[in-house]
């Protein structure tokens, strides 16, 4: 089965309808507010009409409280969510869609599947001290031997010129944000367009 590809930061809805009509499988909608992907709840609302169930819809969020989750995935018809910030196990639990949980990996970080965030997916990230992902910084190397690859996403620098390899690794999903854009948050299509048909014929 061919590996997903998940489109995130997604600001506007020419972007989600594109990234959609290209082939990507999820989009990403970011609600941290500090982030240049920053979405707004009228513009996601708009998004979420242009393309549901033509992909699944991702919340993304940074430490948020738990109330602001609840209403947004109930408000929006949110698919999945995904927790990007320093949230405990109890913040993952409980939800009525799948959870994915991202792991900044730091250099040198030992990372071994038992040692993993507990959520239905984990999702692979490059660590940085100021942001939450978007970085743009290309994922350490690591030994993924033990991981249960299907319940996996790789994010972290993904780049058209790069995506192959990852997805060659056989993760369920891989995750892109800064790699396909123009500017913090406005998509370049010619750029997703490439990097699905690499990850997809990987």
């Amino acid at each position: 089965m061919a590996v997903k590809v998940k489109i995130c930061g997604i600001t506007r809805v020419d972007d989600a309808i594109a990234a959609a009509e290209l082939g990507a499988d999820l989009i990403g909608l970011n609600f941290y507010r500090r982030s240049p992907r920053f979405v707004e709840l009228e513009t996601a609302r708009a998004i979420g009409t242009a393309v549901r169930g033509r992909v699944i819809l991702v919340g993304v969020f940074v430490n948020a409280p738990r109330e602001e989750v609840e209403k947004l995935q109930h408000e929006l018809g949110l698919d999945m969510l995904q927790f990007h910030g320093d949230e405990g196990e109890s913040a993952l639990a409980g939800w009525p869609v799948p959870v994915i949980r991202a792991w900044r990996i730091r250099p040198g970080m030992r990372v071994a599947w038992e040692s993993r965030p507990k959520a239905d997916y984990v999702l692979l990230d490059s660590y940085d001290e100021r942001l939450f992902g978007g970085t743009g910084r290309a994922l350490p190397k690591l030994d993924l031997r033990g991981f249960e690859l299907d319940r996996t996403i790789i994010s972290g620098g993904l780049r058209v010129e790069t995506v192959a390899s990852a997805a060659a690794l056989g993760p369920w999903a891989v995750d892109v944000a800064s790699g396909v854009e123009r500017a913090p948050g406005i998509k370049d299509y010619a750029k997703i367009r490439d990097f699905i048909l690499n990850a997809k014929s990987a």
